[in-house]
């Protein structure tokens, strides 16, 4: 079974880029593919 992840935990792994490192971490990766989708032009409303 997986540990659960605190708030706390979750705000902080979607800052973090994992520099320096040869990966990033799952809510990191949620947050950014979001942030791609508000970003792009063609995005329709």
């Amino acid at each position: 079974m997986k540990n659960k992840i605190t708030p706390a935990q979750n705000q902080a792994n979607i800052q973090n880029s994992n520099r320096g490192t040869s990966g990033t971490n799952r809510q990191y990766d949620q947050n950014q593919g979001n942030r791609g989708k508000q970003l792009n032009p063609n995005n329709k409303k």
